[in-house]
């Protein structure tokens, strides 16, 4: 605990990141050497020895980077955080990991094609990466949880991986807990600002061995990731989409400069196998009553006169899309958002 204090104490430090950190511990060798240079002040102990007291309380561990548990593809990539806090389940981190990154404001058909590839991931031993906000973000995070296993998924936070956001998302977060990891490098209670999530993303891009971008915005979060992707020297996959939506113009500028592989499907990285095909006959399932929702809110009971299911069938498959981030709750009913 004092070796990882140490290191606190130093990164907790205002205007000293992973840079300054490396700099600082090669001109003097040590970390110990480090605090005594640079001066720590009272406050910034006092805030640390807090951080760890809510730790220790909370489950949450302190991993650095000369720790077996760190992650593998992570600590070869630049500038990557001397030490992350983990939530959840630790092991996760030494699983094959895939990054999968999109817009917030996915297509049905977007979001319903990543969830299927990340199922796929998952059900075949490869950790699936995103970073917990709505669209794309979760219905990567929802597929790979369909999988069987408890090491399914990590989601990378912008603030302290105490700090749930978006709001939305508070079930999903207790979901990855408890079948995968919550990563960040910023402090227990830290709330995110807008050039933090650039951060977070450096972070996706580093845990993944490869990086599969679905739709984006060209000067989108995720084409940030992608670049990221690319100076780690990542294999990145785009899925391509039509010309006309703004949210292609992301992956389809990376297939043509040649910086992304297309991207098909799952069968770019897998043999479909039975588990897969149980999957997307669901996943039609959910779809069915997808194409029923739209604008006027639909309660359950009208949802299962439509589409002929009984009430359970319909409650379950609700949950599901609505995590997925597809419909809201609106006046008593249900509708596309």
């Amino acid at each position: 605990m004092t070796d990882i204090f140490e290191h606190l104490l130093v990164l907790r430090t205002p205007g000293i990141g992973p840079v300054k950190y490396n700099d600082l511990l090669n001109q003097y060798g040590t970390v110990s050497a480090v605090v005594d240079a640079i001066g720590v002040s009272g406050d910034v102990r006092d805030a640390v020895m807090r951080e760890i007291d809510v730790a220790q309380k909370m489950g949450i561990q302190f991993i650095h980077e000369s720790d077996d548990l760190y992650p593998r593809a992570l600590k070869n990539a630049k500038n990557h955080p001397p030490v992350i806090t983990v939530r959840g389940n630790v092991s996760v981190l030494g699983r094959t990991c895939v990054g999968i990154v999109g817009t917030r404001h996915a297509t049905a058909t977007g979001m319903e094609f990543i969830a299927n590839m990340a199922h796929a991931f998952a059900a075949h031993g490869v950790a699936v990466v995103s970073g917990m906000a709505m669209g794309t973000d979760t219905a990567a995070h929802v597929g790979a949880l369909r999988a069987d296993g408890k090491n399914n998924t990590i989601a990378v936070l912008a603030g302290g991986v105490d700090y749930i956001w978006p709001l939305e998302n508070e079930k999903l977060y207790y979901q990855i807990l408890e079948r995968g990891a919550v990563v960040s490098e910023m402090p227990i209670g830290f709330i995110p600002k807008g050039t933090n999530f650039v951060q977070r993303n450096r972070i996706i891009a580093g845990i993944g061995d490869k990086l599969i971008l679905s739709e984006a915005d060209s000067n989108s979060g995720s084409m940030k990731t992608a670049a990221f992707a690319k100076q780690f020297a990542r294999q990145i996959y785009a899925i391509p989409s039509h010309p006309a939506d703004s949210r292609a113009a992301g992956p389809n500028s990376l297939i043509r400069s040649g910086d992304a592989i297309l991207c098909q499907g799952v069968q770019d990285f897998f043999v479909c196998d039975t588990k897969q095909k149980q999957n997307e006959k669901k996943s039609e399932s959910e779809n069915e009553i997808l194409d029923k929702i739209g604008t006027i809110p639909l309660s359950e009971s009208v949802l299962t006169e439509i589409v002929g299911k009984n009430i359970s069938e319909i409650k379950r498959e609700l949950i599901v899309l609505e995590l997925q981030g597809l419909i809201r709750k609106q006046d008593g009913g249900y509708v596309r958002c």
